[in-house]
């Protein structure tokens, strides 16, 4: 699932990427005013010939056609109800990619409140008449949208009813060293990371493995073991971060994805989604494993580290499951079924929001809960980013995008799985520098189009785009999870920063390398060659 965005560490975290870049009024101003510029010069800017040439295009390829129609300008002028211009259809493209860039940009950099971009992009489709009216509230209201604010509410209910922390607990139980942490533990922690809340996990994880850091630092009578917090700290962040690709619970990022995918008239179940990411996990997480093992274990001074006794003596303080506990385990269990086996029928929202409701039925949460803890903005974001993908892909601006990104590249990457690396690689560098939610809205329609172009099957391209938007590894502000591990690595006794901003590129760095090599390796030139598309 994605963040409950409840707990005071992740609220924190959300804030950290601001407190980088907003020092002082006037910087977050100018921010706003360079978007607003570039956004304004394209609007102004008659359309680019290249636009206009392909909105003319017979049957453009990588481009839906209603029956009857045969160029984009006469499918956009059905859909608008009003004969227009091929002049006209080009510069509705021309501004739904500026509006698509200054969103991205407004998101990354939040030079202004979420929300607030979140209603600004719905704003200039009803300004510039990109669609007819109602077709943009329908472009608001996806399946995924009320998929993604039933996600982040199970996910309060989850937090409220303390079955994360007893999850924590029983993660920890089967680990007794420092060789079981990470063969078991980060596997573990990536596939429930892959089903529940991974910011959720590390902000529950994270205070745990420090007071379990302290203590056997006492024990062992050493003032302080920087590889083992890195070893803790890092390894527990970096392994919930792989856990993304598993289902489309994972993250806000997937349901994006799978809204995109209905776009397109092709929809991918629950199931099926699993079917594709769960071997990854499984293989990345291992992979990780080995590397933080053997770069730390040398360097680590304590020796005897036994979690599986600090979790039976907190299993005991916390007695048996509540009524609470066990209904939100029932009602988990439920909605992960219907997921998995009634996607195709009732889509990944109803069962959702199904959810929901018995959650308020009993009483589990309350409303005022989901009014105070659940982040509506971020729901908006999903919105927004669906409405974006409308857009392009109606007025040509996504196909556009895709043939000037694969003219970019060379022949040899233009085709078949060279180009779904090289789309996963973009991703996955762009990731670290703004959210994976602003990151998939911006680059799936394009990877999308690409793929229709290229004859490459558009889950392949998207499933790639998506997996490879959960390698926020190397900086802080790439995820929650590493601002949560960053901000919660002080030590208790000496309050010293255990963590620095360079470990995570030290450690980063090759660890989504190793990530884009299994990706590459395992899923798309291994597995992915074996399994049925479409």
């Amino acid at each position: 699932m994605s963040t409950p965005e409840t707990a005071d560490p992740q609220e924190r975290a959300r804030s950290f990427p601001g407190l980088l870049l907003r020092r002082d009024g006037q910087f977050h101003y100018g921010l706003l005013l360079v978007a607003a510029g570039f956004f304004l010069w394209m609007v102004l800017t008659p359309p680019l010939a290249s636009l206009v040439r392909l909105v003319q295009e017979e049957n453009p390829l990588g481009y839906q056609l209603m029956g009857g129609a045969t160029t984009i300008t006469q499918n956009v002028s059905r859909i608008m109800g009003r004969s227009l211009t091929p002049e006209e259809v080009a510069h509705k493209a021309q501004i739904m990619v500026a509006v698509l860039c200054a969103a991205a940009f407004l998101w990354a950099t939040e030079a202004i409140p979420l929300g607030a971009t979140d209603l600004l992009v719905g704003g200039l489709l009803y300004l510039f008449s990109i669609l007819p009216l109602d077709s943009i509230s329908k472009a608001y209201m996806k399946d995924a949208v009320l998929f993604i604010f039933g996600v982040l509410t199970i996910a309060v209910g989850v937090s409220v009813s303390g079955l994360d922390r007893r999850l924590a607990v029983f993660l920890l139980g089967r680990v007794t060293g420092l060789k079981s942490f990470c063969f078991i533990l980060y596997p573990a922690l990536a596939l429930a990371a892959g089903f529940f809340s991974e910011h959720a996990l590390v902000a529950i994880l994270i205070p745990v493995l420090m007071g379990i850091y302290r203590a056997v630092c006492d024990h062992s009578g050493i003032e302080n073991d920087r590889a083992l917090a890195v070893l803790l700290l890092l390894g527990v962040c970096f392994a919930c971060n792989q856990g993304g690709p598993a289902s489309p619970a994972a993250g806000g990022r997937n349901a994006i994805m799978i809204g995109y995918f209905r776009d397109y008239h092709l929809p991918l179940s629950f199931g099926r989604w699993v079917v594709y990411g769960l071997p990854y996990v499984v293989v990345v997480s291992l992979v990780l494993a080995a590397f933080m093992y053997v770069t730390l274990r040398r360097k680590i001074r304590v020796r005897d580290v036994n979690f599986a006794r600090f979790a039976r003596r907190r299993l005991k303080r916390m007695g048996r499951m509540g009524r609470k506990e066990t209904a939100m385990a029932a009602i988990l269990l439920v909605v992960a079924v219907l997921w998995i086996t009634a996607s195709g029928t009732f889509g990944l929202g109803g069962p959702s929001i199904f959810g929901v409701v018995l959650m308020l039925v009993f009483r589990i949460i309350r409303w005022s809960d989901i009014q105070h803890r659940v982040r509506f903005d971020v729901v908006g974001l999903y919105a927004a980013a669906c409405a974006i993908g409308v857009g392009l892909r109606v007025t040509g601006g996504s196909l556009w995008l895709a043939h000037v990104a694969v003219g970019w590249l060379p022949e040899a990457m233009q085709h078949g799985e060279p180009l779904v690396m090289a789309v996963s690689f973009f991703t996955g560098t762009l990731t670290n520098f703004m959210s994976d939610g602003a990151t998939v809205a911006a680059l799936g329609p394009i990877a999308l189009s690409m793929g229709q172009v290229a004859g490459v099957h558009i889950w392949q391209m998207g499933l790639a785009c998506a997996f490879s938007s959960s390698f926020a590894n190397i900086t802080i502000i790439g995820t929650p999870n590493n601002a949560i591990a960053y901000l919660g690595s002080t030590d208790p006794k000496t309050g010293e920063r255990l963590l620095r901003i360079r470990d995570f590129a030290m450690y980063g760095i090759p660890v989504t390398l190793l990530a884009f090599l299994v990706l590459w390796l395992w899923g798309i030139c291994g597995y992915w060659r074996w399994m049925a598309w479409g």
